[in-house]
């Protein structure tokens, strides 16, 4: 048996299967060794039934996750995973080779990430080209869910909302300034928070300010990381992925195409096309 997992910071996609069975799927928290610890990881593993129940059965695992960016905190995912999955082998990687694998399987390919995170890179159809991107939810993380969270609160917080946007949080959320700037400053993981405001996004979509700010999003990070790697690549396709890419498609289509980007494809989940991947390797 193997175990597929794709994981950004707010939950991981997991598939159990055997050859091209499918034994289990399911959700857990996500793991990001920025933010998580191998006691972490062994209190969310032994939650899960799942897991409990075929843990003896997993001979490999395949685990890619947001911050696995050195071999360090790759370190701390492989040894959580290794100390509960006593019979498996543990390979441990970067969200973006994950992204990568999924859309582009050995072909070469321009993968960009927009989830609660954000990310870009050139895959040559092994590896993933090194770049200074994926600098996190302080320093960057253009278009992402938490960009997106980070851009509503600072104008709710500045009073420069429209007024029915004011009303319409006001009415969704029941914050005052104390709260807000106690969750992003004090809370252990203000990522989390920050990303939790897609919902109102995608419930307002028709919202002339909601438009512009996610296209903002995008725009900034399709000139700020999109091009340059074009640039260096000339004509090589373009893939999206995660949950922000395909909540706002339309927006992210219409905003690539005003930049001349055409978009190959774009994928919610790549956890399918890696189990598939795989399971024909395994």
């Amino acid at each position: 048996m193997i175990a597929v997992v794709y994981s950004g910071s707010n939950f991981a996609d997991w598939r159990l299967a055997i050859k091209d069975k499918t034994v289990a799927t399911f959700k857990t928290q996500g793991i990001n060794p920025y933010l998580n610890d191998e006691k972490f990881i062994l209190q969310l593993l032994n939650k899960n039934i799942n897991l409990i129940h075929h843990a003896e059965e997993i001979k490999k695992i395949y685990f890619f996750t947001a911050g696995a960016s050195s071999p360090a905190r790759q370190k701390i995912v492989t040894d959580g995973l290794s100390a509960f999955f006593k019979n498996a082998k543990v390979f441990v990687e970067h969200d973006v080779l994950g992204a990568a694998i999924a859309t582009c399987k050995e072909k070469k390919g321009i993968v960009c990430i927009l989830g609660s995170g954000s990310n870009a890179a050139f895959y040559d159809g092994k590896k993933i080209k090194s770049n200074n991107y994926g600098l996190g939810y302080v320093l960057a993380d253009e278009g992402s869910a938490n960009w997106l969270g980070r851009m509503l609160l600072k104008d709710y917080m500045n009073e420069t909302l429209p007024d029915n946007i004011t009303k319409k949080f006001t009415k969704r959320y029941d914050y005052d300034r104390k709260q807000i700037l106690e969750k992003v400053y004090r809370n252990p993981y203000p990522a989390l928070f920050l990303t939790s405001f897609t919902e109102f996004f995608t419930e307002n979509m028709d919202e002339v300010y909601i438009k512009n700010t996610i296209k903002t999003g995008f725009k900034k990070f399709i000139t700020t990381y999109v091009n340059p790697l074009l640039k260096d690549n000339p004509n090589t396709p373009v893939y999206f992925l995660g949950t922000i890419s395909a909540a706002f498609q339309d927006n992210l289509i219409e905003t690539a195409s005003e930049l001349n980007i055409n978009i190959s494809n774009i994928i919610k989940e790549p956890i399918n096309n890696l189990l598939k991947y795989y399971s024909n390797k395994n």
